[in-house]
């Protein structure tokens, strides 16, 4: 529950996206934020109340007082109740009071009240957000401190494709990790995190790869950047998509090119987590035609070069290496060889024996094994869980800024 004791305040104004901010509720509630709404009365037209007060848990404000009882909602206790104030959607007329003072609803004045951090998501049809009132309303903003999480392209609401739409709340989430991590425990560190499988061509149709999807990776690229990190992913070939201010994706496809990958990228590097299913061989010769169907047809292999083992002997002073072993047999006794062979401080084992672990799968279950008798085993998690109880294991090697 990356956002656990953190209060964040959302504004919803008057645009059709409001049906996105509901997702985003949910998913901040999900990661253990406490949620409070505020909406415009135009929002009312789009989503209900109702709606927001369920799936935040708290009542939502709309108008400076409730006029059945008094109840007075204070623009000033919100604003100092929330860590961070996210307006989304932000309509092009809200953006554009934000940037000149006017507070002429409960959504705005709070806005001026706010000592938290601030970021909008803009929503609006193409023609707006072109308009140079409302590109000069968000440089104002964004000199101001505001964050801007920039709308995604595609088909808008007026039937015109362009820039308008509204990122997608999963998107949301993670700049508003990216936000609230500056002060996390491996915040200004470096760290770099492969991840999926590696394809080896045999012939312009066919190759050499293995199961991996990436899921594990990209759930621990996710937690080290939540943790304040500056995130590099070499990721081979997934059907994984990643949009996070503070990641940055290298892709590529051979073991070849991710060796060559962190290489360039391990110079100023203080965790290295190598996640990624390397293909071990490769083929001698690529045909340059589809090889035919043919009896006997043999497939020389060689060696691609150990990235885990060059890492461990080219690490920067002080970087720490975390390694992954997937394991049939003989599990401990092969993971520890592994650590052992390749230098690494940690390595994260896996066993195909265990089911809902491995590749593929959301969940995973695994042992944590650093040092000749420091081993912990975990019970089944999610990937994302589990990305959590790797980083802590990491931290405690000395990783944090807040440890030696």
């Amino acid at each position: 529950m990356l956002l656990k004791g953190k209060h964040i305040l959302l504004g919803v104004t008057g645009s059709i996206a409001a049906y996105k901010a509901a997702a985003l509720v949910r998913l901040l509630v999900k990661e253990g934020a406490s949620v409070k709404v505020i909406m415009t009365e135009m929002a009312k037209a789009f989503v209900s109340p109702l709606t927001f007060a369920t799936l935040s848990k708290n009542p939502i404000a709309v108008d400076f007082y409730n006029p059945e009882n008094g109840d007075w909602h204070s623009h000033v206790s919100m604003g100092c109740w929330a860590d961070l104030y996210i307006i989304a959607p932000a309509s092009a007329n809200t953006i554009s009071k934000m940037a000149y003072g006017i507070a002429d609803n409960l959504l705005l004045t709070t806005y001026l009240s706010a000592k938290c951090k601030v970021a909008v998501a803009p929503a609006m049809d193409l023609d707006m957000f072109k308009h140079e009132a409302t590109r000069q309303s968000l440089e104002i903003l964004k000199k101001r401190g505001v964050f801007i999480i920039e709308p995604a392209s595609g088909e808008l609401a007026s039937g015109l494709e362009g820039k308008g739409r509204m990122e997608e709340p999963e998107n949301i989430l993670m700049y508003v990790h990216h936000i609230l991590s500056s002060e996390g425990s491996l915040s200004g560190k470096k760290v770099v995190i492969t991840a999926g499988p590696t394809c080896e061509e045999i012939d312009p149709v066919r190759y050499i790869t293995n199961h991996s999807t990436g899921k594990m990776a990209y759930a621990l690229a996710i937690e080290a950047a939540s943790r304040g990190a500056a995130v590099t992913l070499i990721s081979g070939p997934v059907a994984l998509k990643m949009n996070h201010p503070s990641i940055n994706i290298i892709d590529v496809v051979t073991a070849a090119q991710m060796f060559s990958a962190v290489e360039d990228e391990l110079d100023g590097a203080e965790i290295v987590v190598l996640c990624a299913a390397v293909s071990d061989f490769r083929p001698d010769v690529k045909a340059s035609q589809k090889i035919k169907r043919k009896e006997g047809f043999a497939l020389n292999l060689l060696p691609t070069r150990d990235i885990a083992e060059w890492v461990g002997k080219h690490r920067p002073e002080g970087c720490k290496v975390v390694g992954f072993a997937l394991e049939t047999e003989n599990e401990i006794e092969n993971a520890r060889s592994k650590m052992a062979r390749k230098g690494l401080d940690m390595i994260v084992l896996n066993s195909m024996n265990d089911k809902g672990a491995g590749f593929g799968s959301d969940t995973n279950k695994i042992r944590i094994i650093s040092g000749e008798e420091n081993e912990v085993e975990f019970p089944l998690k999610s990937k994302r869980e589990v990305s959590t109880d790797i980083f802590d294991a990491i931290e405690r090697l000395g990783c944090s800024k807040d440890l030696p």
